[in-house]
């Protein structure tokens, strides 16, 4: 019966988002009520259990999330992305051109949020394709791929650093596993893919062409990597420290207090400033403008993480925990695959990659005790489900589909299978982590 509710409560949460075009928020709130409210916690307690999810989801989150928004904003504000995409295709040039694009979407995916990543890169990608006369989709959908790859598999986004606090994996070691995942899953996704979509016409939507920075002094190339790659550097350098190091009490102490993702996030922040703030003679006032600008496009994404923690500390609050526990016991599949199978199939539901990783996480996290998996591996395994088979209720599809103008059909042969083979490979590659390390 109890496993029961917790689906209905599942199909009530998509019913409210699809159906009823109900803002994520409200639905996490209206499906927290609904499900305390069945599973027997006095309803004086309901709204204390809710407020007590929001707080602890948000307590180790808003710092990392909103100081990411920050980097990524000025990252683009300042020409520092442009760059990065210009240095990219200049190494590579018109034989490798693909690869160029994937490196560039890949190491610019790492500190912008996927939409503004994608819509960066759109008129680099569109004048590529006119430039050397190629196929629209064979030459954007790799780029497309390697963002999409590390805004689902890699902290500090904020799906995957959501999932790291609900499952207290560790940061450092998630993106260490998320990037050894990525690479096969965006060579497979994308160069590899797009050889069959050759023949699908498009005519790209030049209204769509994007911010033109030509006129602005861009940051110098190694100024711009450097600033945008300085939270992967820290995370993973702090994390062999302590690896290596083990033995150095003092140093392991300032390796933590470093590696700490907020104290990363906040670091980072601090030495864009000037490097590309102060450096590009940029007032402290405007840098600090952009900065309260960025916040405005994760308020929602907050909102959602918070109220997935609702309904996860409703679960929690409940003992549901303990009986889907025990009925996972029984089902005779690997804990990693069935996070999988989970955060994939609210995908396909809802359409939103966030939502289905906090949704399943919500579910799992209390569950990690008698699963006996490793955390930052079931991060990794609903991160990638979370990104299964984009459609028509993901509003990615729909921009690639008109920024690309392509029909219904092409769209879903492309981007919708590009997502799904993401989504197929890093679990196969989260399987064989598994397989190899524990």
């Amino acid at each position: 019966m109890t496993l029961l509710i917790v689906i209905l409560c599942i199909v009530l949460l998509v019913l409210l988002i699809t159906v009823g075009k109900t803002n994520a928020f409200i639905a996490f709130l209206i499906t927290s009520i609904t499900a305390g409210c069945f599973m027997g916690i006095p309803l004086d307690q309901i709204s204390k259990s809710i407020q007590k999810g929001m707080g602890d989801m948000l307590g180790s989150l808003v710092i990392i999330i909103a100081l990411g928004a920050m980097l990524g904003k000025l990252v683009a504000e300042s020409g520092a992305a442009q760059q990065i995409a210009s240095v990219m295709m200049k190494i590579f040039g018109v034989k490798y051109i693909q690869w160029g694009l994937v490196c560039t979407g890949f190491i610019i995916g790492i500190p912008l949020f996927y939409n503004v990543g994608f819509v960066l890169m759109i008129p680099l990608i569109f004048s590529v394709v006119y430039q050397y006369k190629l196929p629209a989709v064979y030459i954007g959908l790799p780029m497309l791929a390697s963002l999409s790859v590390a805004h689902g598999f890699l902290p500090p986004h904020p799906s995957p650093a959501a999932l790291v606090a609900q499952f207290h994996a560790d940061m450092g070691k998630t993106l260490l596993y998320g990037i050894a995942i990525a690479i096969p899953a965006i060579i497979i996704a994308g160069p590899l893919f797009a050889r069959t979509l050759k023949n699908i016409k498009s005519e790209p939507n030049l209204s769509f062409s994007g911010k033109n920075l030509q006129n602005k002094p861009l940051p110098s190339s190694f100024i711009s990597f450097f600033t945008s790659l300085l939270p992967v550097f820290l995370l993973t350098g702090t994390t062999l420290a302590t690896t290596l190091f083990s033995t150095h009490d003092n140093l392991i102490r300032l390796c933590h207090f470093i590696g700490d993702p907020s104290m990363v996030m906040l670091i980072a922040v601090i030495v864009a400033t000037f490097t590309l703030g102060v450096n590009q003679h940029q007032s402290i006032k405007d840098t600090m403008t952009i900065y309260s600008d960025s916040v405005k496009d994760v308020a929602m994404v907050l909102l959602i993480i918070a109220g997935a923690g609702a309904l996860k500390q409703i679960f929690m609050d409940s003992g549901v925990s303990n009986e889907i526990a025990g009925t996972l016991k029984n089902i005779a599949i690997h804990p990693l695959i069935l996070g999988w199978l989970i955060s994939a199939f609210i995908r396909v539901c809802l359409g939103s990659a966030t939502v289905a990783g906090l949704t399943t996480a919500g579910i799992m996290a209390p569950l990690m005790g008698e699963l006996h998996v490793d955390p930052n591996l079931m991060v990794l395994a609903i991160g990638v489900g979370s990104l299964m088979f984009s459609h028509v209720n993901d509003p990615g599809f729909w921009m690639f589909k008109e920024y690309f103008n392509l029909s219904m059909k092409d769209t879903l042969r492309s981007w919708s299978m590009m997502e799904s083979i993401v989504a197929v490979t890093g679990l196969m590659g989260v399987l064989i982590i598994d397989f190899i390390f524990y």
